[in-house]
């Protein structure tokens, strides 16, 4: 029999606790076009599925701190997902840590998420001697998918210039194709008979 004061999360079944699996994901939204960004964080396959997240914020190396504020919280049996809009900073970029409070305990994200200064187009390139290092890391941080995408922008800009290049190119051969046609045989020419 169960017996507590606020009786929230008791359980009288002999059901096996199972701590949930955490993931954090950059979420889709147009807030990013604002100046802000959205993260999601994903807790599943938990038993019980009661849980409560919440997110805890690293300025470069500084000190953990909690953030407070709304996030929208979406449940479905299995699963517990937990989407937070942040405010770019303009001076610091920020990793975002995901934390999941559950019976099992607290289980934070294995991943983090980073958000940038939206001053920053890209981020530093890796010096060679950092390549080795990566290429045996078994984990590599979100941070490469924003360098992937801001690549993939840069590249489809790149495309699109050149392809704008090309039509000014062909418009102007064409008029000049035309010009000279409408010209017609150059009158000035005398022949000698």
């Amino acid at each position: 029999m169960c017996v507590c004061a606020a009786c929230c999360c008791c359980q009288t079944s002999d059901e096996q606790v199972v701590k949930p699996v955490v993931s954090v994901y950059p979420a889709a939204s147009r807030a990013h076009l604002e100046g802000k960004s959205s993260l999601l964080c994903l807790a599943s396959a938990m038993s019980p599925p009661l849980v409560q997240i919440y997110w805890k914020r690293q300025k470069e190396n500084g000190p953990l701190e909690e953030l407070q504020g709304e996030q929208l919280e979406l449940r479905e049996p299995g699963r517990t997902a937990a989407i937070r809009v942040i405010d770019r900073d303009a001076l610091y970029t920020y990793k975002y840590h995901c934390y999941v409070k559950h019976e099992g305990g607290t289980v934070e994200a294995q991943t983090q998420a980073e958000v940038p200064a939206p001053a920053a187009s890209c981020p530093p390139e890796r010096e060679p001697a950092d390549l080795p290092a990566l290429q045996q890391a078994d984990y590599v941080p979100d941070t490469t998918v924003s360098f992937q995408s801001q690549c993939r922008v840069k590249l489809l800009c790149v495309l699109y210039t050149v392809l704008i290049v090309k039509s000014l190119v062909y418009c102007c051969g064409l008029s000049l194709l035309r010009i000279l046609r409408n010209k017609g045989p150059s009158t000035n020419c005398t022949h000698a008979d």
